[in-house]
């Protein structure tokens, strides 16, 4: 048996260029991945959460090699994408797909169903149009619709169903992995349960690994076996859904959790805590940990010393991970909340 895992990110960078403020002046750089390392087994779901910025969708570039990195790899079934030459690299997007944000604006108004969904088997394989028609009623099938579809037009569905077709179009090359970068977020909520629940449906039968990028925490709890928190580019925890979102030991994925909308007729709000920001000078300079500005209990030692990623006690020996100085005093917390 292989036990090596299908998809192997290690020391992953991304920093982008911006335009020069002066002529003479050096181009300003956005670190928008700072050295990420992970690992996803065939067959499994990992989900990646952070605010907006945090560099979940650069990953997802850069997982999908549609991107180069600054520096790390990513490997694919033992491949390096990013070392791979072009004909390599193309045979091996039939491994991976993707799944985009937008049901709407991810698929082209002017083509049929059955020209959006087969495209990647025409591209990919050089597939016949009867075989093209044949693996497009078989996607549209494992999604819920029906074969008369194909001849129809994106306009002519609902947001739902639209990314069902999306769905379909990504499983149409019976990848080994799926990316799919927030998915449901422009669907409506009841929407949301349906597709949500059909991914998982799909990934059982077709034995798919999931990478599942998203903001919404209770989408990700659903829907994933491990998860990993980004703050400015860099992972600062990571475990399963039990543990992380009900023992976070990072103050930053407390926040998240805090930030999280709950029904409560009557009830108000409270206010936020107030950040601590006495030692935000030294975090700027990089020499602490990036959180310091925002953090209730942060110390000196964090405004020193940049927190590693380091393995923690759960429940059942479950791994959890947490790159924080305090993490134990944090996860002691939330249990006691």
């Amino acid at each position: 048996m292989n036990d090596m895992p299908l998809l192997q990110v290690q020391d992953l960078v991304k920093h982008y260029r911006l335009p020069r403020e002066r002529l003479l002046a050096p181009a300003p750089r956005v670190r928008a991945v700072q050295g990420l390392s992970f690992t996803l087994q065939a067959g499994r779901s990992l989900g990646v959460v952070g605010e907006s910025g945090s560099g979940k969708s650069t990953l997802a570039r850069l997982v999908m090699a549609l991107e180069p990195p600054t520096s790390g790899q990513v490997r694919l079934d033992g491949q390096d994408l990013n070392t791979l030459p072009p004909a390599a690299l193309r045979a091996a997007r039939e491994k991976l797909q993707m799944v985009f944000q937008d049901p709407y604006g991810s698929l082209d108004p002017r083509r049929t169903i059955l020209q959006t969904v087969s495209e990647p088997l025409r591209v990919l394989h050089g597939a016949t149009p009867a075989d093209q028609r044949e693996r497009a009623a078989e996607a549209l099938h494992a999604v819920g619709l029906g074969a008369e579809a194909l001849a129809k037009y994106p306009h002519e569905f609902s947001g739902g169903q639209r990314q069902r077709i999306a769905i379909a179009r990504a499983l149409i090359t019976r990848p080994k992995l799926i990316v799919a970068d927030e998915p449901v977020s422009a669907l409506d909520v009841s929407v949301q349960a349906q597709v949500l629940n059909l991914m998982q449906d799909l990934q059982g039968q077709f034995g798919l690994a999931l990478l599942f990028i998203s903001h919404d925490l209770a989408v990700v709890d659903m829907v994933c076996d491990e998860v990993i928190v980004l703050y400015q580019g860099r992972i600062v925890e990571r475990g399963a859904p039990d543990t992380l979102f009900r023992q976070a030991a990072h103050p930053y994925t407390r926040a998240l959790l805090e930030a999280v909308p709950r029904v409560q007729p009557g009830a108000r709000r409270a206010a936020p805590a107030a950040s601590r920001s006495a030692a935000a000078p030294a975090a700027a300079t990089g020499a602490g940990c990036a959180f310091v500005p925002r953090c209730r209990f942060a110390n000196e030692r964090c405004a020193r010393e940049r927190p590693l990623l380091r393995a923690l006690q759960a429940p059942g020996g479950a791994p959890h991970a947490a790159a924080c100085h305090v993490a134990e005093q944090v996860a002691a917390m939330e249990q006691n909340v």
